[in-house]
């Protein structure tokens, strides 16, 4: 069981608090997913420097070594997604009339489409998931960014990602169908968090 107090912050000798001070962004009434990232930066220390003056980023943070820290409320939203895809054009359900009106619209039309679903209906968003950076550079940086490739994940990440993600699942009621790679969600480099496992 996690222990999570009325400020939201997890109490845990395995997590460190480093609050960015400009990352939450209003209330999350309800944490319905979980989604992965990857920072592309070579250290935790880097990415916890942005942080300091960002407004957008992640609640949790995993080094290489595996060290967790947290850096925003799990009571509060992030900017961490972005414009979301379609969850029915990737899941092949949706209706006829909405995959035509689907196919004239632009990114941002299409996220504000499915903004207003509910999920499951659509993929968890910044109002209502948990994001979790994992520290991975996106390689080589000769190259343009799409073509680029994430590090793997450590074995330390893996396994602090894991205990993590169960962690939350739980004590949050996250549907495990709710926990998603950030690529699959949002329009960004298919092998971001292509090596987590959970």
């Amino acid at each position: 069981m996690l222990n999570i107090n009325e400020h939201g912050y997890i109490i845990d000798p395995r997590v460190k608090l480093a609050i960015g001070p400009h990352l939450e962004q209003g209330p999350m009434d309800t944490v319905r997913g979980i989604i992965v990232h990857q920072t592309d930066s070579w250290t935790a220390e880097s990415t916890l420097n942005t942080y300091r003056t960002s407004t957008v980023g992640a609640h949790l943070l995993i080094d290489k070594d595996g060290a967790v820290y947290q850096t925003a409320s799990l009571f509060k939203r992030t900017l961490h997604v972005g414009r979301l895809k379609s969850r029915c054009l990737i899941e092949q359900t949706c209706a006829p009339a909405e995959t035509r009106a689907l196919s004239a619209m632009n990114i941002a039309a299409m996220h504000r489409h499915e903004m207003k679903k509910q999920v499951p209906q659509r993929y968890p968003a910044n109002e209502d998931s948990i994001g979790i950076e994992i520290v991975g550079r996106a390689l080589p940086l000769d190259v343009p960014p799409a073509k680029r490739v994430y590090e793997a994940v450590t074995p330390a990440q893996s396994a602090s990602l894991r205990w993590l993600m169960q962690a939350l699942i739980q004590q949050l009621n996250v549907p495990v169908t709710e926990v998603f790679r950030h690529s699959v969600v949002s329009y960004k480099n298919p092998t971001e968090g292509s090596t987590a496992r959970w």
